[in-house]
């Protein structure tokens, strides 16, 4: 029994020491610990890269500027049928080609506020008049990737209406995660 015991602490040491061996991953901006208190006293939260865990960047609000409607899959299927809406991958080109959400169109990230065009916007005296929009319903890697945040900070600073923005946070990661279909070469 004494050399069972044994043999389980070894294994729990093993474990603890795996787990410290790992790269700790951002949680809120550069931090990559939250501590919180409990009736046990403070308990340290970090987050480390597994299976699930795709993707190295930080969590993101659930609405990235006020005004921008936060969506979930239902809502995004639904806007698959919707004339009106455009699914928008906002991620790197090299993301994308992994695979994409069926039917989505493709603006990375970076050049979003340069093309706003493609969006139902016309380009009047160096401005956007985007009275024509298409509610754009933006995504990219999941809750922890920052681009299609960072893009939708860049079109309403350029002026596109914060009200035709839809934010699908859940990205790739959790559309992946939940079964959905994943399409690749359909660009």
């Amino acid at each position: 029994m004494k050399r069972v015991l044994a043999g389980l602490a070894m294994s729990t040491l093993a474990l603890a020491a795996t787990a410290q061996d790992k790269e700790l991953l951002r949680i809120i901006g550069t931090d990559t610990k939250f501590v919180v208190q409990t009736k046990n006293g403070p308990f340290e939260i970090t987050r480390t890269m597994t299976p699930c865990a795709k993707n190295k960047g930080w969590l993101q609000p659930l609405i990235p500027v006020p005004g921008v409607h936060p969506v979930t899959e239902i809502e995004l299927l639904q806007a698959m049928n919707d004339k009106e809406a455009l699914i928008v991958d906002m991620r790197e080109p090299e993301d994308r080609m992994k695979g994409t959400i069926p039917n989505s169109y493709h603006i990375p990230y970076t050049e979003v506020s340069g093309r706003m065009n493609e969006l139902g916007c016309a380009k009047q005296g160096g401005k956007w008049d985007c009275v024509k929009a298409k509610k754009v319903y933006a995504f990219c890697n999941g809750p922890v990737c920052p681009q299609s945040p960072t893009a939708i900070v860049a079109m309403v600073r350029d002026g596109f209406p914060v009200d035709k923005i839809y934010y699908y946070r859940g990205g790739m990661l959790d559309w992946d995660a939940l079964g959905f279909p994943i399409v690749k070469g359909d660009f």
